[in-house]
């Protein structure tokens, strides 16, 4: 049976399981409630969480004002876990703060306080709006994010196919010349409508 790696918090388990539990014969293994052997995963999803703990981003200055409720144990064990899986060319899906991490995971920084993607109309309504190149893999005209950081300098390995139509705040990338490996800033868990993106990672796993 495929085993699907993650750390989810305990008030998004609900919203995940809509779509993991479409493919019970995929195990999933919460590293927030159990010990994972990542050399035993098929996959891995990073979900959203709190900031990045300062100790990990490779970027001056750092005011630490900027960083909120830090989770240093998490960190620890998702950048070993993304680092895991990119060597191994595991599928990944990386959400919201997940995305930020993969980018500094893989050499690129964050922009530590943005304006305006926080409201909390944001969280759950899909009305900021996108757009895409012509090879992205996934499409949503509008999604809900909400986020007061965000991508800055790209990491080298990963390649945009989404930003916000009004301001370019990165919203989704790939990593190219990769198996699967997908990030986005939005939270396509709480919208039913991105169910095709959950379907095109889990495949990958079945596969």
């Amino acid at each position: 049976m495929p085993q699907l790696a993650s750390w989810i918090r305990e008030s998004d388990q609900e919203n995940f399981s809509r779509f993991l539990d479409r493919s019970p014969e995929i195990t999933l293994h919460n590293a927030r409630v159990e010990p994972v052997d990542l050399q035993e995963i098929d996959g891995l999803l990073v979900t959203g969480g709190p900031d990045i703990s300062a100790e990990f981003l490779a970027q001056t200055p750092i005011d630490p004002a900027l960083i909120h409720d830090p989770e240093p144990l998490r960190d620890a064990w998702e950048f070993e876990a993304i680092k895991s899986a990119y060597e191994r060319g595991l599928p990944i899906l990386a959400i919201c703060k997940g995305v930020q991490a993969l980018n500094v995971a893989l050499g690129g920084t964050l922009l530590l306080d943005i304006r305006g993607h926080d409201r909390p109309e944001m969280r759950m309504v899909n009305c900021q709006p996108l757009r895409h190149t012509a090879t992205a893999r996934h499409r949503f005209e509008s999604v809900n994010s909400s986020h007061h950081q965000a991508i800055d300098r790209l990491a080298s390995p990963l390649e945009i196919e989404a930003w916000h139509a009004e301001d370019g705040i990165i919203e989704q990338v790939r990593i190219r010349k990769y198996p699967w490996g997908l990030g986005v800033q939005y939270h396509p868990e709480r919208d039913t409508t991105a169910g095709s993106l959950f379907d095109d990672f889990l495949a990958q796993l079945k596969r």
